[in-house]
């Protein structure tokens, strides 16, 4: 035998099975560890039997040490980074070695199943993949979503939340300065302490669509990510219920999490970039697992009969904040249909979110199931960008191989010459470990709280634990999620109306939700009328409850124009009414035959005030 620099790994070059693994582990070994066939070295080993060779692959350390099996591979896989935990456990753990053994017998003795299996879940390759571009194209369409969340808020702010707004945020931040001390500025983390002026409302929306805007265009992503975060945090945290929606809480989570996935480079090139933090990765996985399992273990644990008898969705589409125009006609189909499209909504959310952590084509699977239903959703519903969100998390399930040759080569043509001297500078422009790994650990911790609460399982944890909860809480960047736990079952819709005299009521019309019962229901996302959607939880409870409902029809009383903005008609353009009331009317679609008739898209039933008739003081 001749004296080796390297270990080398043999194994039987005539097994597909084979060759597709040792081009893993080559791929993961890189230079470190030589390979090669024993049908080209065996007579450099005559010590080996050939039944040896074709038995099982064998690992010749630079010593002369020879290992065969399971043991061979696990001295092979010491030589990657991480990864020498294996042959410990080989060694030391009682019977792990004779398992390991055993394991590693049964599948060379039935290579040609265990091939096909490979094919089946991997594909023709087993190497690890790389998500480089995966990446460059997950951090583009989340500066979409970001410039479409700046945009349709920015359209809306002063009437929200300005000076002459529902909510002001002048206002209200008074009163918490009042209140509370300087743990205001943890508690309520925003940058509207130092100026919560119009313009700055202003500021920080246009200044988030400019970020945006950077950041598609790939420019300095780590440090525009960083401030996206900071401004959509700010903007979250004084719009209150305005902006308190699940995609809201989902944004800033993803949000916080690319500042940690994105290249640390002003300009990178897909070349030049370090290749993503596999630790964020997992952790941007493990947030599409959490957000759409708990949809699906919500609607059980919570009780819902029309969950658990598959007819929530005989009322879902009626019932829904902003219906689209395809919910009417999906209404009509029969309880059969129904009940089955509740049944596939639940494969999809209780088991297709475990073929995440799966090999490569049932991950692949998973993540079609995900989109197919997230595409469903934004037919039959308005909720604006989270389908759009939930799709970008989706894209992280697919490496770099999955995109089409010809979408490669065009997005990384005129970079290719540059690969082979980049790739090696790249080490140093990411986050390292120290940062990454603490990150990682809170995160996990956080969400083990979370789905022990999800299945109603209360533990006493220990001190450290909650408080780190509430720390991190009003930071909105580590969330629970489940949307329609409990289905509505009827439509309560607020009319608001406003009289001269007390007698003559005139309806003010909103721009999405539901009035006139001959407007075709909208599509709308994925902006969002933050109005319209208040709205529909204001119906779900009494005006007592939402305080801001009160201030918006003062806001008519006044005709301040940035709140009629908010509006599609004001009935009372040359002057405000002095009176303002709220109606409350049950709300149903319409069949087929009732629509071809009046074509009317709704139908309505009286229910009685929302709240007493209201009028300015000396009016």
């Amino acid at each position: 035998m001749k004296q080796r620099t390297k270990p080398l790994l043999i194994y039987d070059g005539d097994c597909g099975f084979c060759r597709r693994w040792i081009a893993r582990w080559e791929s993961l070994t890189g230079d470190r560890v030589e390979y090669a066939p024993f049908q080209q070295v065996a007579s450099e080993f005559p010590e080996i039997p050939k039944e040896q060779f074709e038995a099982s692959v064998q690992f010749i350390e630079p010593s002369g040490k020879i290992s065969s099996g399971a043991e061979a591979v696990f001295r092979t896989l010491t030589y990657v980074p991480g990864k020498q935990w294996m042959l410990w456990m080989y060694e030391k753990i009682p019977g792990a070695a004779h398992i390991s053994e055993w394991s590693y017998h049964l599948v060379a003795r039935h290579r040609t199943f265990f091939s096909k299996l490979t094919r089946c879940l991997f594909g023709q390759h087993t190497e690890p993949h790389s998500y480089v571009l995966t990446r460059w194209i997950f951090l583009r369409m989340l500066g979409v979503i970001y410039l479409i969340a700046f945009v349709s808020l920015w359209t809306q702010i002063n009437g929200l939340v300005g000076s002459n707004g529902i909510i002001p945020v002048k206002d209200f931040l008074q009163v918490v300065r009042e209140q509370i001390g300087l743990e205001r500025y943890w508690l309520l983390p925003t940058l509207f302490w130092f100026n919560a002026s119009d313009v700055f409302l202003q500021f920080l929306c246009g200044g988030g669509v400019f970020l945006s805007l950077l950041l598609i265009l790939n420019l300095a992503p780590t440090a525009v990510l960083f401030l996206l975060w900071a401004f959509y945090l700010s903007l979250a945290a004084i719009c209150r219920e305005f902006l308190s929606f699940q995609w809201d809480a989902l944004l800033l989570e993803i949000g916080f999490l690319a500042i940690f996935f994105a290249p640390l480079q002003l300009r990178p090139r897909l070349y030049s970039k370090s290749p993503p933090s596999l630790i964020v990765l997992w952790l941007l996985r493990l947030l599409l697992f959490k957000l759409i399992f708990s949809s699906g273990v919500l609607k059980l644990v919570s009780g819902d009969p029309t969950w658990r008898d598959f007819t929530a969705l005989t009322y879902h589409y009626e019932t829904q904040p902003l219906p689209t125009w395809i919910s009417w006609y999906v209404d009509q189909l029969p309880l059969w249909f129904q009940k089955a499209s509740v049944a596939l909504m639940f494969a999809i959310e209780l088991v297709a979110p475990f073929l995440i952590f799966a090999p490569r084509r049932l991950r692949f699977f998973g993540c079609g199931a995900i989109v197919a239903l997230q595409l469903l959703i934004m037919a039959t519903g308005n909720y604006c960008f989270f389908n759009l969100l939930t799709i970008a998390l989706c894209i992280l399930l697919l490496d770099d191989r999955f995109w089409p040759t010809r979408f490669r080569e065009k997005v990384l043509g005129s970079q290719k010459h540059n690969q082979s001297s980049t790739v090696v500078l790249s080490k140093s422009r990411r986050w390292p470990k120290l940062v990454t790994l603490p990150i990682a650990a809170i995160i996990l911790l956080i969400t083990t709280v979370q789905f022990f609460n999800m299945f109603r399982v209360h533990l006493d944890w220990p001190t450290p634990i909650p408080t780190l909860v509430r720390i991190v809480a009003p930071f909105r960047s580590v969330n629970s999620y489940g949307l329609f736990a409990v289905m509505t079952t009827s439509r309560p819709e607020i009319i608001v109306e406003g009289s001269q005299d007390g007698e003559t009521w005139l309806p003010y019309e909103f721009k999405y939700k539901p009035g006139d019962l001959k407007e075709r229901p909208h599509f709308v996302e994925p902006l969002q009328p933050r109005l319209d959607w208040q709205m529909w939880f204001a119906a779900l409870s009494s005006y007592e409850n939402n305080p801001w409902f009160i201030n918006f029809c003062v806001r008519l009383l006044q005709g301040l124009p940035e709140v009629l903005s908010l509006l599609k008609t004001n009935p009372f353009p040359d002057k405000p009414p002095r009176y303002i009331r709220a109606v409350v009317y049950d709300y149903q679609f319409t069949n087929f035959s009732t629509k071809r008739e009046e074509g009317t898209w709704w139908q309505r039933e009286f229910k009685g005030l929302y709240c007493p008739i209201l009028s300015l003081r000396g009016g």
